[in-house]
Order: structure tokens, then sequence, then C-alpha cells
């Protein structure tokens, strides 16, 4: 099995392996973009009301599992097609060259759609729609907003064992599985589809836990757990589609034993013939962790480094030149509330030169950045107090932000500052984004960093799948804060990989980029 660090450096992009590569799309095999069961029941579990009029600003401003300032909400009545609509359902359709396209409420590299919404529920009540959800196992279909029943019966039980009796999946009413099918990424992006497996399930679930949290719901993300019992709760072939994290929302009494689980194999409808690219499903496995009990001692090492500040490789604030930044208050923020930002949300293409205003950029870093409710980095089992997450550094290609000279940056979120660590121009910034000048064109470019080979070296492969995640889901948060304010947008982006090591060099010399977003105003 391939090791993360060999993994990556054979996924990277550069100038060179870009003009040797002849590949061509084949579009008379182009995958359908989500999965078709064959014969499994289809079951409505509520309908797609409205979230709570709660700002978006609001629900991404939050490293904690618990739902801030939002009125805690009714562990017995969570709104599953709700949830699940607004993290990777349907959310409009347009006419694009005279036919009409679909477009999610999260983004996903070229738009093909390839992670699956999996929930594993107790009993739940109805609520005001007397819409009684009965525990099973349920798979999420984004255009209909029904669900596929793949069993009945409580089995929330058997995650709660996957994951070391880890409170946050023992005691959630639902928990919701993300996976990605390698295939439908893998037709066109290939062995690069490991990556985007965490780039496009960090979208969704920063979609996910916004609207969850605006309900008054707890949630978290858990990436330690025993992978295999999960494959067989849901009845997949890891060859062709594995689970990537779970979600765990809601908090109530704790989940029953784990239960026997028999074999299934549900037919599914293929409207192609995948090809295959076994690097993706290799690393995928050499990932997983076998049981509970190593899931637990996954998490250990967190624990056990939390006094280094850089343990993971990491950048304390320098002696370079500060900018100190000035985000809004809560209280005059933009005050658009989760569901609108998500309905927002595009994929902008054209950017203006003019710049932004200086306290909507910092804002727009302040909330998405200020970390991600993840398990691994929970409360330390005696004060309560909670580390933030660690893996990422964030740095910023600023070209039209007011107040702010242009340059390259580290934004430190504990001191809401800029930190020069060197020059940068637009016809850079392109180059460095696979020749893409209109990233240069954007007023600001956020690139998520990381050293991979310290994070493999202490948390093991299984760090490597945390550290992509971290990064998807603050791409995910970037987009939601950038259109919760009007007349700005933006898009992710991917790039040379070493040249933008290099050009933030020295400071990021031991890290390689995770994830890239562009914003700004949009051209006239």
């Amino acid at each position: 099995m391939v090791d993360a660090r060999e993994y990556h450096e054979r996924t990277k992009h550069s100038p060179r392996k870009l003009r040797a590569d002849d590949f061509e799309l084949d579009f008379s095999n182009r995958p359908r973009p989500s999965k078709a069961y064959v014969d499994l029941p289809r079951r409505s579990l509520g309908p797609v009301t409205t979230p709570p009029d709660v700002p978006a600003l609001e629900t991404i401003a939050t490293a904690t599992a618990e739902p801030g300032g939002t009125p805690n909400g009714d562990p017995g009545t969570i709104d599953l097609a709700t949830l699940c609509h607004y993290a990777a359902g349907v959310t409009k359709t347009l006419e694009v060259r005279g036919e009409t396209a679909a477009f999610r409420a999260a983004a996903c590299t070229g738009k093909l759609y390839h992670i699956d919404l999996y929930a594993i529920t107790g009993d739940l009540d109805g609520g005001e729609n007397d819409d009684r959800i009965d525990a099973g196992v349920y798979h999420y279909d984004p255009g209909t907003d029904e669900f596929h029943v793949l069993r009945e019966g409580d089995y929330r039980g058997v995650l709660a064992d996957a994951a070391g009796e880890h409170a946050g999946v023992a005691d959630a009413p639902v928990t919701i599985v993300a996976t990605a099918e390698w295939w439908r990424n893998a037709w066109k992006y290939r062995e690069r589809t490991y990556r985007h497996a965490f780039w496009d399930s960090g979208t969704i679930l920063a979609n996910l836990l916004a609207v969850a949290h605006a309900s008054g719901h707890r949630a978290e993300i858990v990436t330690g757990f025993a992978d295999d019992p999960v494959v067989e709760l849901l009845g997949l072939d890891p060859d062709d589609q594995a689970p990537l994290e779970l979600v765990t929302i809601g908090e109530e009494s704790s989940a029953p034993s784990a239960r026997e689980v028999k074999p299934i194999d549900p037919a599914t409808e293929l409207a192609s013939e995948p090809v295959d690219y076994p690097l993706t499903p290799d690393a995928w496995r050499a990932s997983r962790l076998p049981n509970g009990a190593a899931a637990d001692e996954w998490r250990e090492r967190f624990a056990a480094a939390a006094d280094d500040a850089d343990r993971f490789g990491t950048h304390s604030p320098g002696n370079g030149e500060r900018i100190d930044l000035d985000p809004v208050g809560d209280d005059t923020a933009s005050a658009r509330p989760v569901e609108n930002t998500i309905g927002r949300r595009g994929s902008l293409r054209e950017y203006s030169h003019e710049p932004i205003s200086a306290r909507k950029f910092a804002t727009i870093l302040d909330r998405a950045l200020g970390g991600v409710p993840f398990d691994c980095f929970g409360t330390d089992g005696g004060d309560g107090s909670r580390a933030p997450s660690a893996l990422v550094d964030c740095y910023c290609l600023v070209h039209a932000v007011e107040g702010v000279p242009s340059g390259a940056h580290q934004y430190h979120h504990a001191e809401g500052a800029l930190e020069r660590v060197g020059e940068t121009d637009r016809e850079t910034a392109g180059q460095l984004a696979l020749g893409q000048s209109v990233v240069g064109d954007a007023a600001a470019n956020v690139y998520l960093m990381v050293d991979v080979e310290t994070i493999v070296e202490r948390l093991g492969n299984r760090g490597y799948r945390l550290a992509q995640l971290e990064g998807g889901i603050t791409l995910g948060r970037l987009y939601l804060a950038t259109y919760a304010h009007r007349a700005l947008g933006g898009r992710g982006f991917t790039f040379f990989d070493d040249r933008v090591t290099e050009h933030l060099s020295p400071r990021a010399a031991n890290q390689t980029p995770m994830t890239l977003f562009a914003f700004s105003k949009p051209a006239e």
C-alpha cells in the first residue's frame, strides 16, 4: 500500500508533467453525478424546510461542536432532509449552453459530485411535521431529497464501537457518513481523486456543520474510527467507494450496543464503464484504522504533543512586518442567513481589479479560519479546554485590499494579523495556479499549507486525510464567508504544488498546499 507522502509526491502538478500529459476526457463514458440504487426502497424522511434565520458568519465561526449562541435544538427532531439538502442537495438548476444543469449546495471539483451521504439513526420524532423517522441506515438522494433504505433498525452501536466509544458518536441520535465513489471524480482527475475526496467532502461538511449549528444541534466531525465496520455496514466495495468521515448530529442518551451486521451488496445503476486508478483506493487502504482501540490511540497522539504549538510543522508568528486586521463584530457583521448564503454561492470566474474592503477581507479570514470541531482536537479530559485544529497554516497573496500592501503574508488567526513573508504580483499568482490568470485578477488568494512529512511521521497516513480534510472544510467556510457578503464572490482553484512552496519560502519551505481559494468583486 502506498504511503501518503509517496502518494502526495506522485500526484503533484508541475509544468513538465502537464506538458507531457496527453490525457483526453471521454465524454461518451462520463459517470452519472449521483449514486442510483436499483432495488432498494425509497422513503421520504420529511420535507426540506428553511433552516433557522441565523447569520452564516455566525454558524461558521466556531471550533467547537456546540452550536454557540443559537438555541439548543430538540435531539429527537433532527431534520435530516433539510440537513442533507443544504449540504449536498440540488439547490438550483440553470440553462447552460442549451441544457439544464443542476447545481449542488456545496462546491465540488469539476462538478462531478462524487461524495455521498449516509445517515445512521435511532428513532426520531417528526416534530411539527409529525414525520417520524424509524431507526435505520439510509442513503441520501440529492436529486429528490428522498432516502434509500439500506437497513432497518438501530445500528448506531456499530459506529460507536468503530470509533472506540468516542462520546460524540455514542451519544448522537444521528451520525452522517460521508463517502467517496472514486470513479465519479477519477473520470477527469484520475489519481488526484484521493485528494479531491477530502476537498469535496470538506465543502459539504462545512455546509452541514453550518446548518446543524444554525438549527441548535451539536455537530462534530469524527475522523478516528475503524473503517472496515463502516464499509460492511454500508455494503461498499472500497475499490469503488469508501467512507471518509463521520459527522455526529445532536446529543442524547448513549447508543445501543453494537449488533450483528449481515452482509449486503445492493445493486446500483451504472451509466458508464469505470476505469481503474488503483493508486486512490490503495492510498485509502493505507490510511485505515483496524478497530476502535486504534481509533482511541490515534486521537491520543494529538494530546501527547499538546504543549508544542508547532508540533505538526506549522509556524508560530515570526518577526516579519505586521498588519493588524479589524474584522467587524457580530453586531455589525453581515446578517445574511445560512440558507440564503448557500443558495447564493457560485463559482466566480471573472474578477474585478477593484480593491475590496479591508474589513470584509478581515472578517472573511476571521470567521472561516477559527478552527474546526474535530474529535482529535477535542477536550483534554482535564479542565475541559479545547485545542484548536493545528495542522494547517494560512497564507494570503494580497493584490487589491484597501490598506493592505500587495505581498505574500501568513495569516495568524489568534493575533488577527497578517505577517509579511515575501513579495508577489498578479502575474505570478496566476502562474502558480496552473497558469490561470484569473487567479491573479482576484483581490486575494488564500493558500492552506501543511507539512506532510511531519504529519505522516507523527500521525500516520490517517493524518494526511485529516490535513486534506481541514483544507477542504476551511475552503468551504471561505466560500460561505465570502458569499455572505453582497457583491463578493470566489472560487477554489488548483496549483503547481512545488512552485507555491517556493514562492512562500523560506517561511513555508517545509509545507505544501492543500487548497486554494480566490475571492474578489466580480468583473462588470
